[in-house]
């Protein structure tokens, strides 16, 4: 079976033979793959009437549990953004029902972002439409491989955490 970065590779073995291309075989797959879970991500997403940047603050409210409620600097770990920029993202998400601010009980200060039930059904809705994406991106591989191919990933992105 042969893909796209096998025809990308023999063409820079061709131009570049000093070269180790190894890395080429699994990096551009995994980048193109990524364009393809991000094409299935918008989709899914475009169906429940959410958008990206507004599912990743929606699901990790969502994965806290039961009242579904973080601190911003909780959501800023989270979600890997600025201050500035969660501040945006909560108002908008606040304007449109899916979450709303009260005061933090433990910090006078502080203030705890939680989400509401029509944020709960959006992001469920988006959630189950994007695991039926990745299903269907996964299909053509066996469970024994996706179990291989996901520690072998792990073993990538572990230095990065």
């Amino acid at each position: 079976m042969r893909d796209e970065v096998d025809e990308l590779i023999e063409a820079w073995a061709r131009e570049r033979s000093d070269l180790d291309l190894a890395p080429v075989a699994v990096f551009s797959r995994i980048s193109r793959l990524a364009r393809h879970l991000d094409l299935a991500r918008r989709e899914a997403f475009t169906a429940a009437d959410v958008e990206s940047w507004e599912f990743d603050v929606l699901a990790a409210l969502r994965r806290a549990g039961a009242p579904y409620e973080l601190s911003p600097g909780r959501l800023l770990r989270e979600t890997l953004v600025t201050s500035g920029t969660m501040t945006n993202r909560v108002d908008r998400l606040a304007a449109r029902g899916f979450v709303e601010r009260s005061p933090d009980p433990d910090d006078r200060r502080g203030v705890i972002v939680r989400l509401t039930p029509h944020g709960k059904t959006a992001v469920d809705e988006a959630f189950g439409a994007l695991i039926a994406a990745e299903h269907a991106l996964l299909v053509d591989l066996p469970v024994r491989e996706r179990e291989q191919l996901a520690r072998l990933l792990r073993t990538l992105l572990v230095p990065f955490s």
